[in-house]
């Protein structure tokens, strides 16, 4: 009853400059697969249906695809200013666009087709047809049975500024990341028989506040339009009375993540600033080849505050306790058949404590403005106890409420010497 198989994959590729501006990259997939498991489907006239039939046996198939693609990087910049004024000096754009193509042959030959008349007239309508591949039953399933040629297009974009700054002081130009990714891909299936063009997804992200904050989103665009019943027919959709792409959905997420290195360390980087200004007004390096400037008096204090804090002996833990809190913003639009709806819409966060060096202590939430409710909820219990681990983690509440309990030996070598204990979520139908 096992099923016996083998797969024999042999990949070629190969890649090169093209017209020295473009990078072209070509490839070609050859499969061999070998089972001992295939099928036979007939017509059972006694049940008046198709019945299965399970051989053993060595059968074989071979399959092949091929892909190309080729794609080049554009720079430009556009000059704002001449950059002896503070303030916006460029914008730099860097697009990246590529152009591939694939095709799947059909492997035809391996199918077959079982009819059945179940009538004495033979019309057309009393026929029955199954198509199906002896093959169906194998471990790595039956070939390809339809042809796929398709083109696909894809536009990467990064935009950032350059901004001199207000201090004279700062000589190079400060960038700023306006995208940090606006990509643009869709595709043309040159086997179908309408719809030959797919959406256009849209995605892009960028950071502000210092990189602490991120943003991302996405939209799909249909270049089609839909009929009365809601459903993709093969006509534009600005022929339709609509815009030139629809909307079927939209997302955003953003993110901003707290730490308590955020509030820490302004004083040792303005000491570091001003030592290293002192420096260079000295004859000194700005660029720290020699090292880094350094004030024998305030680093013995510092040294020897650090050495207090991280004493074994001292009865209480280091007033820096490491923390970390993350929020994330999501919202996603639905509009695939005219829906006009937001899917879902929710404020998330999870963070981090560590208590003591042994004990650290966790949770994640959220609240649903669309269901009105809280989303999964979780917190988590962490213990070393030197070559032990202990772990807590807990679902207070809701239709995945459960708990788990774990202790067990670091090492992986005993990591079977353990005790694990669990409570799951009712089974519910």
């Amino acid at each position: 009853d096992a099923k016996i198989g083998a797969q024999h994959t042999m990949p070629i590729a190969t890649n090169f400059k093209l017209f020295k501006y473009f990078s072209m990259s070509a490839g070609t997939s050859l499969t061999e697969n070998w089972t001992y498991n295939t099928v036979r489907r007939f017509y059972d006239e006694e049940t008046e249906q198709f019945l299965t039939e399970d051989l053993n046996g060595f059968d074989r198939f071979f399959t092949y695809n091929f892909n190309t693609s080729v794609g080049t990087t554009i720079y430009g910049t556009f000059p704002i200013s001449d950059g002896e004024e503070p303030g916006l000096m460029a914008i730099r754009h860097v697009m990246t666009p590529r152009i591939s193509y694939n095709i799947n042959p059909a492997f035809e030959q391996y199918y077959q087709t079982v009819e059945v008349i179940t009538a004495d007239n033979q019309t057309a309508e009393d026929i029955q047809r199954l198509e199906y591949s002896r093959f169906e039953g194998s471990l790595f399933g039956a070939p390809n049975q339809r042809f796929s040629s398709s083109m696909a297009f894809e536009l990467g974009n990064n935009i950032e500024a350059k901004v001199r700054s207000k201090d004279s002081t700062v000589t190079e130009p400060k960038k700023i990341k306006i995208f940090n990714n606006l990509n643009f891909a869709s595709s043309y299936n040159f086997a179908a028989a309408s719809l030959n063009f797919s959406p256009v997804r849209v995605t892009g992200g960028t950071t502000i506040l210092n990189n602490k904050m991120s943003i991302n989103f996405g939209a799909i665009l249909d270049p089609y339009a839909l009929d009365r019943n809601n459903r993709r027919i093969d006509k534009w959709n600005i022929d339709n009375g609509g815009s030139l792409f629809r909307m079927t959905s939209a997302n955003i997420n953003v993110g901003y993540t707290l730490s308590n290195e955020m509030f820490g360390g302004k004083d040792d980087a303005e000491l570091e600033g001003n030592l290293r200004e002192e420096s260079v007004l000295s004859g000194g390096r700005e660029d720290d080849l020699f090292g880094k400037p350094l004030d024998p008096g305030v680093n013995r204090i510092n040294q020897q505050g650090r050495n207090n804090n991280n004493n074994e002996d001292s009865e209480f833990y280091n007033y820096s306790i490491p923390w970390r809190l993350t929020l994330r913003y999501a919202l996603n639009y639905s509009n695939n058949t005219r829906e006009n709806t937001i899917s879902s819409h929710s404020l998330m966060f999870s963070g981090d404590v560590e208590l003591s060096p042994n004990w650290s202590v966790g949770g994640n939430s959220g609240y649903d403005f669309v269901n009105q409710g809280f989303t999964l909820t979780q917190l988590r219990f962490s213990r070393k106890l030197l070559s032990w681990n202990m772990n807590f983690s807990w679902v207070p509440f809701g239709r995945y409420s459960r708990w788990d309990f774990f202790i067990g030996i670091s090492s992986s070598l005993l990591s079977d010497l353990k005790y694990d204990k669990s409570k799951r979520p009712d089974q519910q139908l």
